[in-house]
């Protein structure tokens, strides 16, 4: 197998791994910026499920996958609790932070499912006897 591809099928080294980490940070930070200042826009969706994707594919490893795997759901669930009755507080506060919840579940969720494929596929991947 080519050194690339050992890179890319085992997440998080050299270059595949820096571009990965690159979406990562970008990905998190147009989430944020997005729920402030551009909710509810298709691109801004597109944008963060691409990188999410790429996320998934290049930045997380087999030793990775289950502790990742956790904390997506995490943020996910976290994601959906909703902040609106923070509005009566601070106005706009609380949509502000739904937008941002919900920008990075665009983001973690493709992440997410193809981390969740590819560890049932190890996991069924027949192995030694116990």
């Amino acid at each position: 197998m080519a050194q690339a591809e050992k890179e890319v099928n085992s997440g998080g080294g050299g270059l595949w791994g820096t571009i990965g980490a690159i979406a990562f940070f970008a990905g998190f930070l147009l989430a944020l910026v997005g729920g402030v200042f551009w909710p509810d826009m298709g691109w801004v969706i597109l944008v963060l499920v691409i990188m999410g994707i790429i996320v998934g594919l290049l930045n997380i490893t087999a030793r990775e996958a289950m502790p990742f795997l956790v904390a997506a759901i995490a943020l996910v669930v976290a994601g959906t609790t909703g902040f609106r009755p923070l509005d009566s507080v601070i106005p706009n506060l609380g949509t502000m932070l739904d937008n941002v919840a919900n920008y990075i579940a665009n983001l973690m969720v493709p992440a997410a499912i193809i981390s969740a494929v590819r560890l049932v596929f190890r996991l069924a991947k027949p192995g030694e006897a116990d």
